[in-house]
């Protein structure tokens, strides 16, 4: 069997198994804040005194639903109790799995940029891991130093350390691979919250019931706590697992600035969602997340290069340039060591195949500087200069 061809089927059934556990994760976890939030005092009075301290009444499907919280818990549990942890679990396995195989298996190619960093493999792999264990573990024990007792204070750290996670992997891999890792860092984060804390508290919560004692009342507060941050890390972690098809973001020269500025974006829309549930939305919040969209947007203005200045170029001097630096990759059968099929299926080998995607060598090329990836092919700003002017003047 061919190499390439097994190495694409176990990137598809990864990416689509990722997808698949992610959204299952993800959509119970908004549905579970959702439902905190909407809880009402119980329209039957008896069920107060049940020791019901909410419920939620919807109709879906057909069909009426009412959904009860226990202020505590019931009198007597249930033989069957439904537990919400295999999503958050499977979803790490595959996302780290994925990652293996797009970004350290072809560490190269993905994660390594020469012109950022001069990596080898094993270093750029070990540094990866780092900072996904590191992330963690500076998170937890800022959440249980006296600082994660005022959550104002503990927000702002963990925006500080963010910030200085996104400069640093943008000083240290290419900018898709860096913009990767730092969703990778939050997403670990996200599900040892709930493997190391959110699930052991609910554990406890079982257990005192079963031993007919109180709970102890720190597992319940540890584990809101990290709901909380879970619930406002997931926008900026789903804006980093589509980020690598935005090269104009990840391949800019402040993409550790766009990188913060689009996280802050997506945690204060979060932040509005989350008080909509509660009936008390902040319009400031939600346009504070749409001003930062915007902002982000301007700080991504591509901005003139020396490079790009000249007359206009004929198709004959930028031909060779393609040929040399890109068609290696994008062949019917590319030559660049790596590559066992032509990258998104794009094939650079006639005159008129390259004229067919002018805008796209451009934006990925010159605008973006994307491409090559990691600069395998070692293109020249001159070069990536005679191709904006070639394209500038009608791409001839």
């Amino acid at each position: 069997m061919d190499a390439g061809f097994a190495i694409d089927w176990l990137n598809l059934v990864l990416r689509w198994a990722h997808m698949i556990v992610g959204i299952a994760w993800i959509g119970a976890s908004f549905y579970f804040i959702w439902l905190d939030n909407h809880l009402r005092t119980p329209l039957d009075p008896a069920d107060t005194a049940k020791g019901i301290g909410g419920e939620v009444w919807a109709v879906h499907g057909g069909g009426f639903y009412t959904a009860k919280k226990f202020t505590l818990a019931p009198e007597k549990l249930p033989t069957e109790l439904h537990w919400f942890k295999w999503e958050a679990y499977t979803t790490l396995i595959t996302g780290f799995l994925l990652l293996c195989l797009v970004y350290y298996y072809g560490a190269q190619v993905a994660l390594i940029d020469p012109s950022v960093m001069a990596l080898s493999p094993p270093e750029a792999i070990a540094i990866g891991v780092a900072f996904m264990a590191g992330g963690w573990l500076f998170y937890d024990a800022l959440c249980r130093s006296a600082f994660g007792e005022d959550d104002a204070i503990l927000g702002g750290l963990l925006f500080l350390a963010c910030t200085a996670a996104a400069w640093a992997l943008c000083h240290l891999f290419s900018g898709r691979g860096a913009y990767m890792h730092f969703g990778a860092m939050l997403g670990v984060i996200m599900v040892l919250n709930v493997f190391f804390v959110i699930i052991p508290g609910q554990h406890e919560l079982v257990k005192a019931k079963q031993e007919g004692r109180k709970p102890d009342a720190k597992f319940g507060l540890m584990g809101r706590q990290r709901s909380v941050h879970n619930t406002y890390f997931t926008l900026p972690v789903l804006f980093t697992m589509i980020s690598n098809h935005y090269a104009g973001l990840y391949g800019h020269p402040w993409n550790w600035v766009l990188l913060v500025m689009i996280s802050v974006a997506g945690t204060l829309v979060r932040v509005w969602f989350v008080q909509r549930h509660k009936g008390n939305a902040d319009p400031l919040v939600l346009a504070a997340g749409l001003v930062m969209l915007v902002l982000t947007a301007i700080v991504a203005l591509p901005r003139p290069d020396p490079a790009m200045a000249g007359g206009p170029v004929a198709f004959a001097e930028v031909e060779p340039v393609i040929q040399q630096r890109c068609t290696p990759c994008h062949a019917a059968k590319p030559t660049q060591e790596g590559f066992a099929a032509p990258p998104k299926g794009v094939i650079l080998e006639t005159p008129d195949e390259i004229h067919a995607r002018a805008a796209t060598i451009n934006q990925q090329v010159v605008v973006a500087k994307a491409m090559p990836p990691g600069n395998l092919t070692n293109i020249t700003d001159a070069e990536r200069g005679l191709i904006a002017r070639w394209f500038k003047s009608g791409a001839q």
